[in-house]
């Protein structure tokens, strides 16, 4: 998900920037990716969030003969721009992680090759978003939510809020920290949320109302979630203070999976009315030097082995109908049945404007 930094267990590796994933590899093989032709290194370019077992790239490479090696570019904004400005030259040869809220940004500049991937019939059509041209392939989901602090709430004995409405109510004032829509993926994915809630004619009066009710704006989700949200392990570490957070529904399992002793129900919850559906893609760059390469890896991102893979690394949810879940996330995670959503041609219309009116509501 777009630089979630989902309680960020690559942050070392994401630190080094380029990092060679598969076991198979080699410095021949890196060396003969600047090549071209013939190549047997394809380079994935993506946010600091992407992550695999290298099991599971392993595998590839013996299924394929391909050896990964992966781009990390900061947020999944900064990653996408970076990839605009070297249109046409890309710096590898797959793009993964442009999601619902920019992909307009990425298809208007024509940055991919059209490629329809193998086994993309397993994928559900509702996340299949560019399905008449495959200009890119559909990977993850996952939901966008307010999170909140379990014991904080058990302690004051006041109910959880569970919709955008409840956030509003005197009961919650000062309670909530949230993202800069500006400069943040899950930010941006809440403002979506309530223009997908209120329309384009009530957001801006549903966010004075929640900027009187106390809602404190950070730049990125590690301040909100690690230093502000004190329901996150950082954040009881540091003390902090708001006990509702704009995360992920995947939050809750992360808590669980990290914590020692592991606790026998997750820390955190998750208010299932305020979530907005985020939808990851990756795809085939224009004037990749390894084309053959590239479609191997779109074809293996959508198989079961790396669907399989990625809840634990990724904590995001699988796109094809026969992946299964591991038990931490059907055990601990929040089933959110009916997400959010805005058409991405009404983002693209809008997405500036909503932001510049969100933002000399909230934070000016």
């Amino acid at each position: 998900m777009s630089t979630t930094t989902k309680i960020t267990v690559t942050a070392v590796a994401a630190a080094l920037g380029v990092t060679a994933l598969a076991g198979c590899g080699s410095s021949d093989d890196a060396s003969e990716g600047a090549k071209g032709s013939g190549s047997k290194t394809v380079t994935l370019v993506s946010h600091d969030s992407f992550n695999a077992s290298k099991d599971v790239l392993k595998a590839f490479t013996e299924e394929t003969g391909y050896t990964v090696k992966v781009l990390k570019s900061g947020d999944a904004g900064a990653a996408l721009n970076q990839e605009i400005l070297t249109k046409g030259s890309p710096r590898g040869d797959v793009f993964f992680g442009v999601d619902n809220t920019l992909l307009s940004r990425a298809l208007d500049n024509g940055l991919f090759t059209p490629y329809e991937a193998k086994g993309l019939d397993r994928v559900a059509d509702d996340v299949r978003l560019d399905a008449d041209k495959h200009r890119v392939t559909p990977v993850d989901t996952g939901d966008i939510c307010v999170n909140y602090d379990k014991k904080y709430f058990a302690d004051k004995k006041l109910a959880p809020p569970r919709s955008f409405d409840d956030l509003l109510k005197p009961a919650y004032k000062n309670l909530l920290v949230t993202e800069n829509a500006a400069t943040s993926s899950p930010g941006l994915g809440f403002l979506l949320g309530t223009v997908a809630a209120y329309g384009e004619d009530g957001y801006e009066d549903y966010w004075k109302k929640l900027k009187d009710n106390g809602v404190k704006v950070v730049d990125g989700w590690e301040q909100a979630y690690n230093d502000e949200f004190s329901g996150s392990a950082g954040g009881r570490k540091a003390k902090a203070d708001r006990p509702l957070v704009v995360s992920y529904a995947s939050s809750p399992p992360v808590e669980v999976l990290y914590a020692e002793p592991r606790p026998a129900e997750a820390p955190t919850g998750v208010a299932t009315g305020t979530c907005f559906r985020q939808i990851e893609f990756a795809g085939l760059l224009d004037g990749a030097k390894n084309e053959a390469g590239g479609k191997a890896l779109l074809d293996f991102l959508i198989g079961q082995k790396f669907q399989e893979d990625m809840p634990l690394n990724m904590f995001v949810n699988p796109v094809v109908s026969d992946a299964k879940l591991p038990e931490l996330f059907t055990e601990f995670g929040a089933k959110v049945d009916e997400p959010t959503t805005v058409a991405p041609e009404k983002i693209a219309e809008n997405r500036e404007q909503w932001v510049r009116s969100w933002s000399s509501l909230v934070v000016k």
